[in-house]
């Protein structure tokens, strides 16, 4: 990569989420900003194509994203995304007041197009498959799935929608996902199909942690468990998924970010980083590289990571997942891989 090109760049469009606390009704989100500031505070070069509809081109969320050191574009959209968020005792019910538009592919600086990595975040399906061919070949990228799995209608509830093929998501290195988006009972190996071999796909399960799946030729050739960092208090839920994606793609461009690492992708920073976002609403709960090794530092005496033998999308309680790990340790031969994986989640750096 040429000296002052950007290390990541960013692809989504920013969205609006009603917000009766804020003096203008709404707050800046979306995937795209939750990424971009990650990236930026994590010291990675960073630059974002970011749709936006007319009322959030003077947003202040942008300024904090340009004073982290994001190179913004900016695409004028007709319409952008809308949301109402609601937390009930139940979870949280959201509403599209609007679902937004395509974002259409600029022509890009040169200097962008040489970035080491491609994080393609959409917040309701608006980046479409166009956006493969100005992929270059040799790009690392990432896919924030849930950008993908919502039904969206302009006054209804968000629904789920099932995953689909497509060239965008078989091109990816990362697929990240939450379990909220995907039917619980969704055999992981249906999803298997989707991506190409090689790819790493991410499943988070909240206050569970969740799993990483690299696969191989034939399916998973290696299933971790990660456990989730705990947070001082959860303000906002919102953008912690794409935080958390954000993060672990930094890990694979920047080895070391949280310290030693042993492996490409490091889930313990990515975990610090989406226990932080929540504690804050919007925004301003996105942490930098010293706030994510604090966390790791008092996270680091519990194990962390373990490998899994989970078969469904949907989470393990009542020691489910626990019995599901027994039963793969009891087929191993040996305690290599246990041995490797459990070498590393034990030191902060």
């Amino acid at each position: 990569m040429t000296a002052g090109s950007p290390e990541v760049l960013h692809v989504g469009s920013a969205c609006r989420d009603v917000a009766p606390d804020d003096p203008r009704g709404w707050r800046l989100g979306g995937g795209v900003t939750y990424s971009a500031l990650t990236t930026a505070r994590l010291g990675l070069r960073t630059a974002a194509v970011v749709g936006v509809e007319a009322e959030a081109r003077s947003a202040a969320e942008l300024d904090l994203l340009r004073g982290a050191g994001v190179d913004l574009m900016l695409v004028p959209l007709p319409e952008g995304p809308v949301f109402l968020n609601e937390e009930t005792p139940a979870g949280r019910r959201q509403t599209c007041v609007r679902p937004g538009v395509p974002l259409p592919v600029p022509p890009l600086p040169e200097s962008w197009q040489r970035a080491t990595a491609w994080s393609m975040v959409p917040v309701a399906g608006e980046v479409s498959d166009d956006w493969v061919a100005a992929i270059p070949a040799e790009a690392m990228v990432s896919v924030a799935w849930q950008g993908f799995l919502r039904r969206l209608v302009a006054g209804e509830l968000v629904s789920r929608k099932p995953p689909q093929a497509s060239p965008l998501l078989w091109r990816a290195d990362i697929v990240g996902a939450s379990h909220h988006d995907l039917d619980p009972a969704t055999p992981l190996e249906s999803l298997f199909p989707l991506l190409r071999p090689g790819a790493h796909l991410l499943i988070t399960q909240g206050w569970e942690g969740g799993l990483l799946i690299a696969l191989g030729e034939d399916g998973p050739a290696e299933t971790l468990r990660y456990r989730a960092a705990e947070s001082d208090g959860e303000v906002d839920p919102t953008g912690a998924g794409d935080t958390f994606l954000a993060a672990l793609l930094s890990t694979a461009v920047h080895h070391g970010i949280g310290g030693h690492q042993r492996r490409r992708l490091d889930l313990r920073v990515a975990a610090a980083a989406g226990s932080l976002v929540v504690e804050a609403p919007g925004l301003a709960g996105v942490a930098d590289r010293d706030a994510v090794r604090m966390r790791m530092v008092r996270e680091r005496v519990r194990r962390f990571v373990e490998p899994s033998a989970a078969d469904r999308v949907g989470s393990y309680r009542d020691g489910g997942w626990r019995a599901a790990l027994a039963a793969s340790a009891a087929r191993r031969r040996g305690r290599t891989a246990h041995d490797e994986v459990h070498g590393q989640h034990l030191r902060s750096g």
